[in-house]
Order: structure tokens, then sequence, then C-alpha cells
């Protein structure tokens, strides 16, 4: 049996921590070769301790100081780097042949593209790789030669719905005509826009069928998450931008479908829990068991599907629209996102006033071709540095 080895960026975050639940279920197949975080130490350290990675990496030297002192204590022979760069070396040098690609925002991006330079299988979970850099990203994957996996709950679940063939050649479709990403709404999906402007960080987080982060849970109350989702499906699957659509399906239970030429909708359903398309990743193309508790359809009342209101959802029409523009627009969009939505949830910026900052942004920026990462991470410290100018506007 071939046994995995596995560096996890971003193991201190939801998908990092479900992914080692997975791995401790399967301790014959896998090994933790590297684990990194930005600052969780504690839980970090904890992590070292029980899967004794050759590799920690953290976001700077105090941090690093403390996981050393706390690993020493314990005799761990595990090396403790820190900074970005060490993000890359977890990559390259730890010995490992699969990366879980779970950072979130554009701190992820250029460690998963080193994995996907080095040929290795990339588990991605983080959607900037693809919508910073979608051209450059998929170039890496083909020149590495590796496998790309989505786990993206989503993405995975198209991925299921595929025939092999479409992956080894999606320029010829196979009959596929459209990919349909299905979102829960979140937790305003059911509430006018008027009654949004004093939501609170707390209300925004309380996502009403997954367990996520404080930033994922923010864009998938506004739905920016799913206009991301589109640009990654773009990328990942080859099909025009008219051919991928969102149907928002409260229930969360189907969790992504493929429309094919001959009328036949193929969906992928199962629990909401993240553990079913990590361990889809980690074993594939085996399946094994992720902890994941059986979907009993009876029980399930109704499935319902409707169209997102794009009134309601203004973020998402920022992202489909950054989309159809190309070249450095998506990033552009995802850094004026994730600086509004950190200025949500820590200074003060009202909820309604993250689209407006992220559509001030994308007026202000004038997108370019995004023909190099140089470029690409210029463009996206201006959108940052942008953005953070209409923050200070509106909070004033």
């Amino acid at each position: 049996m071939l046994v995995r080895q596995v560096a996890i960026l971003g193991s201190t975050g939801s998908i990092g921590v479900n992914t080692l639940d997975v791995i401790r279920a399967h301790p014959n197949r896998f090994k933790v070769l590297a684990l990194t975080a930005a600052t969780q130490i504690e839980r970090l350290a904890a992590q070292c301790l029980e899967f004794n990675p050759r590799i920690a990496v953290v976001a700077d030297a105090q941090g690093a100081t403390q996981l050393s002192q706390l690993l020493q204590a314990q005799q761990s022979s595990t090396q403790v780097l820190y900074g970005s760069q060490a993000l890359i070396t977890a990559v390259t040098e730890s010995g490992c042949d699969t990366v879980m690609a779970a950072i979130v925002g554009a701190a992820g991006l250029m460690p998963t593209l080193a994995a996907a330079k080095a040929g290795k299988r990339v588990l991605l979970a983080n959607k900037e790789a693809l919508v910073m850099s979608g051209n450059l990203f998929m170039q890496a994957m083909k020149e590495g030669g590796g496998e790309l996996l989505p786990i993206d709950s989503e993405h995975n679940a198209i991925f299921q719905c595929l025939p092999d063939r479409f992956t080894q050649s999606p320029s010829d479709h196979f009959g596929v005509e459209e990919l349909w990403l299905t979102a829960s709404g979140g937790p305003f999906r059911d509430l006018p826009v008027s009654s949004l402007s004093d939501i609170t960080p707390e209300q925004a987080c309380a996502h009403p069928n997954w367990v996520m982060g404080r930033k994922i849970s923010v864009d998938s109350a506004t739905m920016m998450n799913k206009g991301l989702e589109v640009i990654e499906a773009f990328w990942l699957f080859g099909l025009p931008l008219d051919k991928i659509k969102v149907l928002i399906h409260p229930q969360s239970v189907v969790h992504s479908m493929v429309r094919y030429r001959d009328g036949s909708v193929l969906a992928q359903m199962g629990q909401p829990d993240m553990r079913t398309p990590i361990a889809y990743g980690l074993a594939w193309p085996e399946r094994i068991d992720a902890g994941v508790s059986q979907l009993n359809l009876t029980q399930l009342a109704s499935l319902s599907f409707l169209e997102p209101n794009f009134s309601q959802f203004p973020c998402l029409n920022l992202a489909f629209s950054a989309a159809s523009i190309g070249g450095t627009a998506p990033a552009i969009l995802n850094a004026a996102n994730e600086i509004a939505v950190a200025a949500f949830l820590d200074s003060g910026l009202p909820y309604l006033k993250i689209p407006q900052v992220v559509e001030r942004t994308l007026d202000a920026v004038a997108p370019i071709q995004a023909d190099s990462l140089e470029t690409i991470l210029q463009v996206d410290g201006l959108a940052r540095d942008t953005a953070r100018h209409f923050v200070q506007r509106f909070i004033r």
C-alpha cells in the first residue's frame, strides 16, 4: 500500500484540522511531513507532538521561538521555521508528495504554486491560487506533471460527476453542457437587504450548515465565496463562463451538479462535512472512510433550489463581472474583498459596505494582463492599498 507523505499548509484552520482528523483515522495510509500555521502556536504545537512532522512553519520569529520552546520541552525533533519563504520550504524540502493547500487568502498563493511546479499531488482548498493566477497556476501544474484535486465541496462534487476522460482532456467536454455550483445562501438568504445594515461579525459568521473559519463564513454570507468558486471552476474545468451557473440550495445536501447534452444531470450528494472531499482527495482514486455520518434521504423533508438574486448578493455579481473582464480583475476583486472583510471583522466596517469597497476598488484599479506572478502580486498590493483607502472613508 502506498503511504502518502503529506504537507498541510494551514493545519490549524478548519480544513487543516479536518485533514488531520482523516489522517488520524488511517495511520497506515498517510504520514504527515510538514505542518504550517500563522499564529495559533499552541494548537500547532499539539499537532506537531501528535504527528511528528519534519518541518513546522509559523508566520514570524516570535511565533517560532514560542513553538520551539513548546516542542523542546517535549523533546520533539520537528524543525521550526518561519516566514513566507519557509512555506515554500515545507513543500519542496520536507519530502512530501501530497500538499493540502488550505491557507486562506493570497498568503497561500506562493507555496501552492511551488507545489504545482514541484509535481506534487495538490489538494486545492485555497481558492486564491486560481482566482489570482489561474492561467499561471494551471500552466505550473501542467509543467510539474502532478495531480490537481479540488477540495472545495462544490468543485470536488463536480470532479466526481465528470468522466475520467474529461479531467484528462477537458477541451473535448465529452457532452458536458453546464456546471451547477450550489450555495446555501448563507445566514441572510431570506432577509431583505434593508435589514442587514446592523449585521455583526458574530451574525455573519453563524453559517447555518457548515463549520468554517471567520473570513470564509463572511464570504458565504455575502456570496463572494460562490463568486470566487465560479472563477475557480472556470480554470479547473475549462468551460466558458456562461456555462457555469449558481443555484441556491439551502439544505446543502447536493454539493454541485453537472448537466450533460443528453439531458442527464449528475449530482454528488452527502452530509455538509468537509471530511468527505478531503478523504476523497487524499486517497484518490480509492475511497476511504471519512468518519462522516451516512446521509439518510428518508429524513430529508425536501430539497429546494432557486436562482440567486443578484441585487441581494452584489458580491456575486461583482465576481461574475471580474471573471468576464479577466486579466488581473479577479486578483483585484480578491484583494479588495480580503481587506473589506477584515475591516468588517476587526475594524467596524458596516456589513453592507463590503461590496461597496470591492466595487470602488475594481473601478479605481485598471485591470491588466496577468502575464507574470510579479505583475499579479504588484496589482494585488495596489488593490489592497486602494481598498484600505475606501475602508477608511467608510469607517470615519
